[in-house]
């Protein structure tokens, strides 16, 4: 367990975070009707649907933005069929990309995935194509409210999570899929400030960026995507040289 942080070199695009703030009740209202139509609109015997509202609260969605999307899930409230579709790809410089995207017309995304790669100098690959470099863990974010990495690492070693990922704003906790549940209700019970969190996929080899115009490159692709209204996360293996992270923009 090493406490570092993968994503530290990258604060500059927190700002860009803030910038797509607006699409966040969006993307979440999405996991919400999801959940709530596979697993029914009961919060307290749906996990994914309790995680799904949870995470909504984190972001101070209103509470009838969440009752009406899981009626839209259960059927009560009229509402499109959602698909759920994983694409993966090459950004620029052969950084790998996989692509979470949840649509209501199959054709216009992959479209319109196909062409973003394109355009943005990158190519869509085939069924596993980098999803092997990647693995499928829990990530529980919590603010991390000036306290010490030393302090989060023993809260973290508690609760039987894998890895901390620490940072002055907001501190990610990394587990297995197994334990995702467990970890992040014991972060829950000892009243950790708690932020938007989920299964992510994380990557296992790294691609080091040390060129401030590839750096950029790759980051337009990966905002491209966060554009799309179909896109509901984007994942990748590149991290920035600690050298260059400070004068992109």
């Amino acid at each position: 367990m090493s406490g570092h942080s993968k994503w530290a070199n990258i604060k500059h695009r927190k700002g860009r975070q803030d910038a797509i703030r607006g699409k966040v009740f969006t993307r979440i209202a999405k996991e919400i009707t999801i959940a709530a139509r596979e697993g029914g609109g009961d919060v307290g015997a749906n996990s994914r649907l309790r995680l799904a509202v949870a995470n909504g609260r984190s972001v101070n969605m209103p509470n009838e933005n969440i009752t009406r999307a899981i009626k839209k899930g259960t059927g009560e409230l009229e509402g499109v069929q959602y698909l759920e579709i994983t694409y993966e790809g090459y950004a620029p410089n052969g950084v790998a990309v996989i692509v979470e995207t949840v649509t209501d017309n199959r054709n216009r995304t992959v479209s319109d995935v196909r062409s973003l790669f394109g355009k943005l100098g990158g190519n869509l690959g085939e069924l596993n194509s980098v999803a092997w470099n990647f693995e499928r863990k829990g990530v529980v974010s919590i603010k991390t409210n000036g306290k010490s990495e030393d302090f989060l690492l023993e809260h973290v070693l508690e609760s039987g999570a894998e890895d901390l990922e620490y940072d002055e704003d907001i501190s990610r906790i990394i587990s297995s899929m197994a334990d995702f549940g467990s970890v992040y209700k014991y972060f829950e019970d000892n009243k950790f400030d708690i932020g938007e969190s989920r299964l992510e996929f994380i990557a296992q080899n790294i691609m080091r960026i040390d060129n401030i115009d590839d750096a950029k490159k790759v980051l337009r692709c990966i905002d491209a995507f966060e554009d799309n209204d179909d896109v509901q996360n984007v994942y990748h293996n590149m991290e920035i040289d600690d050298s260059i992270a400070d004068l992109i923009d």
